[in-house]
């Protein structure tokens, strides 16, 4: 038997897919005060939510005539036929908002337009609404959920510790407040202020409310260059290379001024950030994504928490290439930094340093323009990993192995966008793997190849390395880890990227490995023509600087 369900019970249903917990109701009263084209919004909660949720606004309020309208469901002022829903330009739109708090809350509304003389409100709960009544107010809306799911003792029962519910609308405001710096925003618990947003011009003064002190002096601003063929706009801050976090939680993302959840453009931030981050570790920061209403369709979630993009390829490609443009510039800049390189001394091994970086970019240009600084001198091998150096001022470390792999792995990628130069071995080398071992290599050889190393199936489970990449056979590869990298690795990348990286890898100067002063000259020299010679291409750091500063405070003199 099929039933007809009633108004409650619809309104209730709809209601619990908009409202989920206490910042649900958050975030669709703030919406609404911002489309409203208010300058101050005041939130103030009591027991967590539940108890109370109070927004106040002083945006273009709502008529008398309108108020008894506002709670009622799918009646709104953003659309007025269905071809709207196609360019949306507000926050709201569906006209369910409202209606739903009014579902699961007992909620007051007070409001007045600035011509207005008195104010006007009312009061609704489930399907019961009130008369509107007049009432002294000042301009701007009012709007009060109290006792938040007290018709629904179930999903109260799902309510965290008033706390942890705080710190959830806490979170999700302060994130909103980005796009919004031009607004005042207030946040209250229990009576007690707990902090203030004043409107400003500098968004950067914001970012330390949502991202930590000392996290947001690191984010660096976007350099957008990139994103030029991109029908909008892109603006954001990003971090540098080594801030990292364990999730995505501190992927910010805005389009058209809406708060989403960071799978929207997830891909690009881990391919914009490729080789610049540890594996394993994510990015963070605050993206702005502003696109004609056209082309974003925001009526594709309940909550309104994800869109979708008509050029969606398009609008990644902008933002990874934008990051990746944004670390390379920074990673330049850091290493001109840390490292002042005068010209080379004259050495009389260079037939040993030409076998071991024969591998590396080619340089072909003369010597760029060195720093007019004391030139860095390599003084000694550290546990024969690290290179120790100096320029007079302060104490630059460098992993040799992580320096080299970087080296090797522009190298690769040079190798693999041309004709990549090989040397066929004089006797193959023949090697027997497992299933798990054969079965990571069967889906790599031809991206292998493109790298320069050649192996052929030689029987079951068995291969051959027949060639490998130009000056390689200067040193063993190590098949064995480079598989066992593969199969055990996260899978966060590129199948190519992760497949260069671990070729680079297992085939460069290892940690232990001594190096004489010349090489390590050479080894820091041929850093400097990185595109990014501050990580590895696996994301670890390449070069540690201790300033004199840094030095000092070891000593207790700062």
């Amino acid at each position: 038997m099929i039933n007809l369900l009633d108004a409650v019970t619809i309104s209730q249903i709809a209601a619990g897919e908009i409202i989920e917990r206490p910042v649900s109701v958050v975030k669709e009263l703030v919406e609404n005060s911002v489309d409203s084209g208010a300058t101050r919004i005041a939130v103030a909660v009591e027991d967590g939510g539940a108890a109370c949720i109070e927004v106040a606004d002083d945006g273009s309020g709502i008529t008398p005539a309108d108020l008894s309208m506002a709670v009622r469901r799918h009646a709104t002022s953003k659309l007025t036929r269905a071809r709207d829903l196609e360019s949306i330009g507000s926050l709201g739109f569906r006209g369910e908002g409202l209606a739903s708090i009014a579902a699961v809350s007992r909620m007051h509304i007070t409001s007045r337009k600035r011509v207005a003389q008195v104010g006007a409100s009312i009061e609704a709960f489930g399907e019961d609404v009130s008369a509107v009544s007049p009432t002294a107010a000042p301009v701007g809306t009012t709007v009060r959920a109290l006792r938040l799911f007290e018709n629904v003792p179930v999903r109260r029962e799902y309510l965290r510790t008033p706390a942890s519910e705080f710190n959830r609308i806490s979170g999700w405001l302060s994130a909103f407040c980005l796009a919004y710096p031009h607004i005042t925003f207030t946040l209250k618990h229990n009576g007690k202020e707990v902090w203030v947003m004043p409107a400003t011009m500098d968004l950067r003064q914001r970012l330390p409310a949502v991202f930590g002190k000392d996290a947001a002096e690191g984010l660096i601003a976007l350099d957008a260059s990139a994103a030029s063929a991109l029908t909008g706009t892109l603006r954001g801050y990003i971090s540098a290379p080594g801030m990292d976090r364990p999730d995505r939680r501190m992927q910010v993302l805005f389009v058209n001024g809406r708060l989403l959840r960071s799978t929207v453009l997830a891909g690009a931030w881990t391919a914009g950030y490729s080789t610049f981050t540890m594996l394993g570790r994510q990015p963070f920061g605050v993206l702005f994504l502003d696109l004609p209403p056209g082309q974003v369709d925001a009526n594709v979630h309940p909550t309104k928490s994800d869109v979708r993009l008509r050029f969606a390829h398009q609008v990644f490609e902008a933002v990874r290439r934008s990051i990746a443009a944004t670390l390379h510039a920074r990673a330049t800049s850091d290493f001109r930094d840390a490292v002042s390189l005068g010209p080379p001394a004259l050495d009389t091994s260079l037939e040993h340093l030409q076998t071991l970086f024969e591998h590396s970019p080619d340089v072909d240009q003369a010597p760029g323009e060195y720093a007019g600084g004391p030139r860095l001198r390599v003084l000694a091998q550290l546990e024969n990993t690290y290179i120790l150096a100096t320029d007079g001022s302060a104490l630059v470390l460098v992993d040799q192995h992580a320096a080299h792999e970087r080296i090797a792995y522009e190298n690769i990628v040079r190798s693999a966008q041309e004709p990549a130069a090989v040397e066929p071995m004089l006797v193959p080398v023949s090697v027997e793997l497992n299933a798990q071992q054969s079965a990571a290599l069967d889906a790599t050889l031809e991206i292998l190849r493109a790298g320069g190393l050649a192996i052929e199936s030689f029987g079951e489970r068995s291969y051959r390395i027949t060639a490998t990449p130009a000056g390689y056979q200067a040193r063993p590869f190590d098949l064995g880890g480079f598989l066992e990298d593969l199969t055990d690795g996260p899978k966060a990348r590129e199948v190519h990227e992760r497949i260069w990286a671990s070729l680079a890898c297992h085939s460069v100067t290892r940690a232990g490995e001594r190096l004489e002063h010349a090489e390590m000259t050479m080894l820091l020299e041929r850093l400097q023509q990185c595109e990014n010679p501050m990580h590895c291409p696996h994301g670890r750091p390449t070069i540690v600087r201790l300033d004199s500063t840094a030095i000092a405070r070891l000593f207790k003199r700062a």
